[in-house]
């Protein structure tokens, strides 16, 4: 025999399962536990302090000119018009630019081989992993000035005992190819990093996928063509934008190889900010850098843009 609820009881019941207005509103402004909430309290603090302030201060500066120094005065959007006119400011965003987009390709093309060839059944594979991911735990301007040597000294004697005419002289100091040294450094520290990230999505790909192709009789190129490839986009899209974003922000791989030269053939938009910070252009060069942040959400917003069209997601 079944006991049934008296009608006082079943509106008790009923009342206390529906949340009241206070309920409400903590689910709102707190979605989880409060002490998760407490336990992020140091990092929001850290990030506000860090970077939110000092961007807004830096804003708040392009619109004066204050030196870094001593007194100021507003002088409006003059900063700004100086940069759009200044040559120099202008060639730093056109070397930037062809270089962030020449590495991120070569990087991601380079990389995506790379971790086919480690995914795949061959001898010694985690001990090539380790290899190819040495220069991740390298610091860049290290790795720099290491390849400066190698470019600049090295290179050029090899080159001549073999008689390869293009690489007899140091290219870092000819203006026209000190790029190319520059992509081929950045790459080369940028694509363990990629490779990790191609390798996961490589991994969570099911083996009963490529024996379905097999039996299909799709031969292997097909296999990259129809099944890798597109179950890889995200992690493609992921390596993308992480690469591109660390290119356009190069500095200390210009540095230790060309230190901007020759001449400012190779200087880059960031180590035009910082410099100009120690000569007297620190409002101007703030302006600079508010210019730069704005056109780096532009490429963040095409991308993703991109990505939607193409019924991608991250």
């Amino acid at each position: 025999m079944t006991a049934t609820a008296l009608p006082s009881e079943r509106t008790g019941t009923a009342a206390r399962s529906r949340p009241g207005a206070l309920g409400k509103v903590k689910k709102i402004f707190f979605p989880v536990a409060p002490t998760y909430l407490f336990m992020i309290i140091p990092a929001i603090v850290l990030f506000t302090f860090f970077i939110i302030y000092p961007a807004i201060q830096g804003m708040f500066w392009s619109f004066t000119n204050y030196v870094g120094y001593g007194t100021w005065h507003f002088v409006g959007l003059a900063n700004y018009k100086a940069a759009f006119a200044d040559p120099t400011i202008r060639d730093s965003y056109g070397f930037t630019l062809l270089f962030a987009v020449v590495a991120c390709i070569l990087t991601n093309a380079v990389a995506m081989a790379v971790a086919l060839a480690l995914n795949a059944k061959i001898k010694w594979r985690a001990g090539f992993r380790t290899v190819f991911f040495m220069p991740l735990v390298l610091s860049g301007l290290v790795v720099s000035y290491i390849f400066s040597f190698i470019i600049g000294n090295s290179v050029p004697i090899i080159a001549t005992a073999i008689h390869f005419a293009p690489l007899e002289s140091d290219i870092l100091a000819n203006q026209h190819t000190a790029w190319l040294g520059i992509v081929f450094v950045a790459s080369w520290v940028a694509i363990p990093g990629a490779i990790i990230i191609f390798l996961a999505g490589l991994v969570s790909i099911q083996p009963e996928v490529y024996e379905a192709a097999s039996i299909d009789g799709a031969s292997t190129w097909k296999q990259f063509q129809r099944m890798t490839f597109p179950l890889l986009f995200p992690f493609f899209v992921i390596n993308t934008i992480l690469t591109f974003k660390n290119f356009l922000n190069v500095y200390d791989i210009c540095v230790g190889l060309t230190n901007g030269g020759p001449g400012t053939a190779t200087t880059s938009v960031a180590q035009t900010i910082f410099s100009g910070f120690f000569t007297g252009d620190y409002a101007y060069q703030m302006a600079n850098a508010v210019i730069f942040f704005f056109i780096t959400l532009l490429f963040a917003i095409f991308q993703l843009g991109v990505i939607r069209r193409r019924g991608g997601s991250l």
